[in-house]
């Protein structure tokens, strides 16, 4: 790899991108994970009444999902380094709003506007922008592989920054804070932490801005040319799949073992903390079997057995053999993530990329975001808490079957066999013929 990047660039900038896109992904997934901690504990320390923190939640994913369409849309042109700077200056001023007053309507605006993840997801423009600009750095061969441990690394990041936060804000209640104070300091680290993202996001080179530009004349929708139809496409049948595992989000899954075994927070909490690193390990494996079977086929046949026995963990008769279940779905349940990731990049043009990441995240965003609404309450009727289980596999394996039926025969260049590495940005929408 290193000899590849050398032979394009002597001076060996993309080789210090790549390294510098690993970390202020590290770094911004240690903010989200510092925050989502501490975020709803600090508003309602503040006095902020549960029905409006619950405002202030949906609009921070509201404005966030919004902000990123145009940005992610846009980015492909306007500039990827500027975007991203962009992003970082809305997580301080995410987070210094909201620690510097409890005002509603300046969090409300600051949820808006501002970027903050309450849940420790990938929020903002960021993921589609890195995605694509780390898609510039890297031989295509080697691109499942690369995301495969970028993800592993927001994984493992998202966890630390969660303890992190959790860590001191209790460590400051016991050395006589005030519980506002201490989560206040917490937020303001969040702030400090946009500031350190943006210093790195400043030392990124050109290197990972599109080289070719797509004639300008050409008719664009949401940054897309030659690929709407192909990026439509996909975004419905990944919202589809978010839709379906919107029925089982982790605090539901928390939920049903509490309501089901009586099992009380600490024991579900480590069982979802093993679940999350199998998880991150489980895409490692993905890259490996791609490169024998395609990224496609990875996507389906890891994705179908995960959904098969996340329909059997609510008839598991006991704790401990739903525990099972449930770890061994989540140790091979992510290996789609780096190889959707991938393909998305491979069948996009290069000035797409961003675009296409932001467009199938947003839709992606928009299915998740439907369903607990009609999940939580089925959780809480006798004989029917099963039944999210049973709809989010179901779901899930109907966009397996038909993603497979749609884009088993579209070939990113690197499945198409013989001839040279086309390296990462060559070729005509990045595709082999069929």
């Amino acid at each position: 790899m290193r000899l590849y990047w050398q032979r394009r660039t002597p001076q060996g900038p993309l080789e210090r991108d790549a390294r510098l896109l690993f970390a202020t992904r590290a770094v911004r997934m240690f903010g989200y994970g510092l925050i989502s901690v501490v975020l709803v504990l600090y508003l309602a320390s503040i006095g902020i009444p549960n029905g409006q923190i619950g405002v202030f939640l949906g609009l921070t994913l509201a404005g966030d999902a919004a902000i990123s369409l145009w940005l992610t849309t846009h980015a492909d042109r306007v500039g990827r380094r500027k975007v991203l700077l962009v992003g970082a200056a809305l997580m301080v001023l995410a987070g210094i709003t909201v620690a510097a007053t409890d005002l509603l309507p300046a969090l409300l605006a600051a949820a808006v506007v501002g970027v903050i993840s309450p849940s420790g997801n990938e929020v903002g423009p960021f993921l589609a922008v890195e995605q694509a600009s780390l898609t510039e750095t890297i031989p295509a061969r080697e691109r499942t592989r690369i995301l495969a441990w970028w993800n592993l690394v927001a994984s493992l990041s998202t966890a630390a920054g969660a303890l992190v936060g959790g860590v001191l804000a209790g460590a400051l209640i016991r050395s006589g804070w005030e519980s506002a104070a201490a989560y206040r300091a917490v937020v303001v680290g969040y702030g400090v932490v946009g500031l350190v993202l943006a210093a790195m996001f400043a030392q990124v080179s050109a290197a990972v801005e599109v080289v070719d530009v797509h004639d300008q004349s050409v008719r664009r929708r949401l940054g897309l040319h030659r690929s709407q139809r192909t990026v439509a496409r996909l975004s419905a049948l990944f919202a589809l799949d978010a839709f379906g595992g919107g029925f089982v989000v982790q605090s539901l899954i928390a939920y049903w073992f509490a309501i089901r075994f009586g099992a009380p927070p600490g024991v579900i909490g480590g069982v979802l903390f093993v679940a999350n690193i199998l998880a991150g390990l489980s895409a490692l494996a993905a890259a490996r079997i791609a490169g024998r079977i395609g990224l496609v086929r990875t996507m389906v046949y890891t994705h179908l057995p995960s959904n098969v026995l996340l329909i059997l963990v609510p008839f598991m008769p006991t704790f401990e053999l739903a525990v099972g279940v449930l770890l061994i779905r989540f140790s091979i349940s992510q290996m789609d993530v780096p190889t959707r990731q991938s393909y998305t990049m491979a069948v996009v043009d290069p000035d797409e990329r961003s675009a296409a990441a932001g467009v199938t995240g947003i839709a992606r965003t928009v299915g998740a975001a439907a369903a607990p609404v009609i999940s939580a309450p089925l959780m809480g009727l006798p004989g029917l808490a099963a039944l999210p289980f049973v709809i989010a596999g179901s779901l899930k394996i109907t966009y397996d079957l038909l993603l497979f039926q749609g884009f088993r025969s579209v070939r990113p260049a690197e499945e198409g066999g013989g001839g040279p590495d086309p390296g990462p940005t060559s070729g005509p929408n990045g595709l082999a013929p069929p």
